[in-house]
């Protein structure tokens, strides 16, 4: 079964390029393009594709609000979403991730990166560009919540203190597994125990939640 993509860009040539890449690789075709944020909803809302690929700064809804009312908290049945953009350190890259994206890429990330990003967001795992990462997540460790910070329903044991700080700085569940010496069905374990008692929906809302408590700096 081929990844089915929907792409959403107020660019003509950005939208054109992207289908390119995307159709070139096997296993994964694009079914729509949107060119702007509400147009994007629709469009994913009919024909519920497997991930949804974003730019932030789109006219009519932005993505950031495209990406709450497809993958947002109160959503009963999210849709993965991928925000794209030109900007490393758009202010809005946080609230996207918080809306519920599964990852953040740089528009020019190239093709393998989109790709492993298309890819993660399919098997419910997320992607964050390796060079933004840290920087992204560190600069915004500290903007207001607007909510009081959850706390774990269970205390974190000291392994899985060790895998939150390994997911944080942008690890891979293979670099993690090298790193702790433990193998990837034990990451994955250790994944699923963290999401669980962090309430959190993926790896980045883990790697987020780290930065927010301050067990990563700078």
């Amino acid at each position: 079964m081929s990844i089915r993509v929907i792409i959403a860009d107020d660019q003509d040539i950005v939208r054109t390029g992207l289908r390119m890449i995307i159709d070139a690789q096997p296993g994964i075709e694009v079914i729509g393009e949107a060119k702007d944020g509400r147009a994007a909803v629709a469009l994913a809302r009919q024909l519920r594709p497997d991930v949804c690929l974003f730019d932030i700064r789109m006219p009519e809804m932005d993505g950031l609000e495209a990406t709450r009312q497809l993958a947002g908290p109160d959503v009963g049945d999210p849709l993965a979403v991928v925000v794209i953009t030109t900007f490393d350190l758009d202010e809005y890259v946080h609230g996207a991730l918080k809306a519920g994206a599964r990852g953040f890429l740089l528009k020019d990330a190239g093709p393998e990166l989109l790709i492993q990003a298309i890819h993660a967001a399919a098997n419910g795992d997320a992607l964050i560009a390796p060079n933004v990462t840290v920087r992204l997540l560190a600069a915004f460790s500290n903007v207001p919540l607007g909510r009081p910070l959850a706390q774990p329903i269970e205390p974190l044991t000291g392994r899985e203190e060790e895998l939150l700080i390994t997911v944080a700085r942008g690890r891979t569940n293979a670099e993690i597994a090298n790193e702790l010496h433990i193998s990837l069905s034990t990451v994955k374990t250790h994944l699923a125990s963290l999401m669980a008692k962090l309430g959190a929906r993926n790896r980045v809302e883990i790697a987020m939640w780290a930065h927010e408590t301050g067990r990563i700096k700078g």
